[in-house]
């Protein structure tokens, strides 16, 4: 039989050495072996009941009802309490792999992390706004719009194509570059396919969900992420000057 100390046993199960000892002076778990020097040692089965006694603590069961139900739980209970134990942790690293990835396409757009910007972004547990998307959407446009919106959560390639849109505006500012330029007007027809994939041919609703996103104040409240003035200005120019241009070629 194999017996392991209080720090060991606490190593291995990540339970405090604290917790293990107050089981031992409420009678939840008594160790096998009890030196006069006071050193607790527990074997093999002690570990296997600490392994239950946590398990069933998933339960929301008080320690003083799971000492009465030690004997009596059935391997089923334990088992159903062990998987909801296993989803919530799946959730919360889920959630955790989307504001990672959330992190990390706002640090390919900007040079330094703006943290007071960012927190409130990525905050666990922030849920969307609804009430705000009901202001300015129908039912229909909102399902519309947010399935084949761009999250800065994801990690795809068409999250990837916006962020590299954006960055060559960026570098067009830096540059001084305007906004009938070749380069411009190469960036505003890419901005035109994108957009078309996200809202075919639903002008009305493009136009929508354009006007609240030059607001940063509207963009705020759907949750989005926040875009430059100077960006988004300077894409409306390009888009204008190509759409300008593109009628006048068409026209006889």
């Amino acid at each position: 039989m194999n017996y392991y100390s209080t720090g060991e046993v606490a190593q291995k199960l990540e339970i405090s050495v604290r917790t293990i000892r107050y089981y031992d002076q409420i009678d939840l778990l008594k160790p096998s072996l009890k030196k006069d020097n006071g050193k607790r040692f527990y074997n093999d089965y002690d570990i296997l009941t600490l392994e239950k006694i946590t398990i069933l603590k998933t339960l929301n069961l008080p320690l003083e009802d799971i000492k009465k139900v030690m004997t009596e739980v059935t391997i089923e209970q334990i088992l159903t309490a062990n998987r909801r134990l296993l989803k919530s942790k799946m959730t919360d690293l889920e959630k955790s792999v989307l504001h990672t990835n959330t992190l990390l396409n706002i640090l390919k757009i900007e040079d330094e992390l703006d943290w007071e910007q960012l927190i409130p972004l990525v905050r666990k547990g922030k849920e969307e706004k609804q009430n705000s998307w009901d202001t300015y959407f129908t039912e229909e446009e909102q399902e519309m719009v947010k399935a084949k919106l761009p999250k800065m959560e994801r990690d795809d390639k068409q999250i990837k194509k916006w962020i590299n849109l954006i960055k060559r505006i960026e570098i067009c500012l830096e540059k001084e570059i305007n906004s009938s330029s070749e380069e411009a007007q190469i960036l505003a027809e890419d901005t035109i396919i994108l957009t078309n994939e996200i809202f075919g041919g639903n002008r009305e609703l493009k136009e929508k969900f354009w006007n609240v996103r030059k607001s940063p104040k509207e963009s705020e409240a759907l949750n989005l992420y926040p875009i430059r003035d100077e960006v988004m200005q300077f894409l409306e120019e390009s888009i204008q000057y190509f759409e300008n241009n593109s009628t006048e070629t068409k026209r006889p």
